[in-house]
């Protein structure tokens, strides 16, 4: 009678069958590797948070040079684009020069920025006449051409200067100015109107320390004032790239392990070959193991290729423990796989284990913080991410790679992706063995 095979020949067999397999299969090759890469390339230069150049359209009902410097200045920092007539304006000049042109001589009124959002639509709620401060028909351009520009998409913001601006700055009354904004992009909404309320707060503030310095017996120099100073850690820059990457990376490890693995052991259980090899000697857990650990291989490939283009293409940084973050990738991938095993168990056919992959794959990112922060979520919805594995991994890479964290930082994170993952690997192999018997 001959002699079973050791459990560690079973193991390898299994293993090199599973290599093979996936290595003929060049589209399976394609979709491992070659996928990861195309999306992290798109995610990386396609998504931006950052708003800048906002298409504005400026009434300037005065017409004085003081409220054409005023309109320049505006648009001196790159957040806000001049548009006139369907095309864009550079805006010139420094911001201080116009501000200490502008308050020479000058009592220090307050100018008002009134800002309203509208949705596109002159009947949309908000203040949608622009005609509100006596500006109708006044200036190079006309209200009605402003009000068409903000409803045709041209422009995503209006800044109206009424006659008699620079008067009520001369005479020290205050100065009122109406934002416009479309606001059926909250964000960029946001970011056009504190830009315009930011700019005349400095104005204002210039005015008021141009006058206290005419009053005071000192020189302007000696008086008191606070100066802010604001420093920016970890990105400096406030790209887009380094807060997206480590995200996307989770995405990638989510979707390629758990849909590849529910739709391998779905297609073989397809085709009838998981029943021929289960009636062999090999023991369901020796196969289980060595149908997973190719996966894992992948994931920890596909990891690491996400962190080479991630530093070299788009300045990733990478601060952390490289040990932490392949303990961390280890414990998340025993996640991913787990729900694909499980998926898989439940699936007769493969169109049915990638559903079931995308449903998980879908609400779990979302679900993550990996898009919009959780603390933005309703309360209800914040507590159920903490039953997704791939929040505390994204937190974990983000606080590893960007802030450099260590073990001690990150110890809660790891724990939970280790439970998460032991405890969803077993469910799933108790349902396979279960099934395999």
């Amino acid at each position: 009678m001959p002699r079973r095979p050791s459990r560690r020949t079973q193991f390898l067999a299994v293993v090199r069958k599973e290599t093979l397999q996936t290595a003929r299969d060049k589209r399976m090759l394609v979709m491992l590797l070659g996928g990861p890469l195309l999306q992290l390339l798109v995610f990386g230069y396609a998504v931006d948070f950052k708003v800048d150049r906002v298409p504005t359209v400026v009434v300037d009902g005065d017409q004085t040079s003081e409220s054409r410097e005023h309109a320049r200045g505006l648009m001196a920092d790159g957040t806000l684009r001049w548009v006139k007539g369907g095309k864009s304006e550079d805006g010139g000049g420094s911001r201080n020069g116009r501000r200490s042109s502008s308050s020479a001589n000058v009592a220090p009124p307050p100018v008002t920025p009134s800002v309203g959002a509208t949705s596109g639509s002159p009947g949309a709620e908000g203040p949608a006449p622009l005609d509100r401060l006596g500006v109708s028909g006044a200036g190079p351009m006309p209200v009605a051409e402003a009000d068409a520009a903000l409803v045709n998409g041209d422009a995503a913001a209006a800044i109206i200067l009424p006659k008699g601006f620079s008067r009520d700055l001369a005479r020290g009354e205050t100065a009122h100015v109406q934002v416009v904004i479309d606001g059926t992009d909250p964000n960029r909404a946001t970011v056009a109107g504190a830009a315009v309320a930011g700019y005349f707060a400095e104005v204002s503030g210039d005015l008021l320390r141009a006058r206290l310095a005419q009053q005071a017996t000192r020189p302007a120099t000696a008086s008191g004032g606070i100066s802010l100073v604001p420093r920016i850690w970890f990105n400096p820059g406030l790209d887009s790239p380094p807060f997206m990457i480590p995200g996307v990376m989770a995405m990638l490890v989510i979707i390629v392990t758990t849909i590849v693995t529910a739709m391998g052991l779905a297609r073989e259980r397809e085709m009838g070959t998981l029943e021929q090899v289960l009636v062999t000697p090999i023991r369901p857990s020796v196969l289980l193991l060595g149908k997973l650990l190719p996966y894992v291989v992948i994931g920890f490939l596909d990891v690491a290729l996400a962190l080479a283009i991630g530093a070299y293409v788009f300045d990733l940084p990478i601060r952390g423990s490289r040990a932490l973050l392949a303990a961390a990738t280890f414990v998340y991938l025993l996640s991913t796989l787990g729900v694909g095993l499980l998926i898989s168990t439940i699936s007769k056919t493969q169109q049915q284990a990638f559903l079931g992959g995308f449903l998980f794959a879908m609400p779990a990112i979302l679900l993550s913080g990996v898009m919009t922060p959780i603390r933005s979520m309703p309360l209800w919805l914040q507590a159920v991410t903490y039953l997704n594995p791939l929040r505390y991994y994204v937190e974990v890479l983000r606080a590893n790679l960007l802030k450099g964290a260590g073990w001690s930082d990150l110890w809660t994170q790891l724990v939970a992706l280790l439970v998460f993952g032991v405890g969803i690997l077993f469910v799933a192999t108790m349902r396979f063995r279960k099934r395999a018997v």
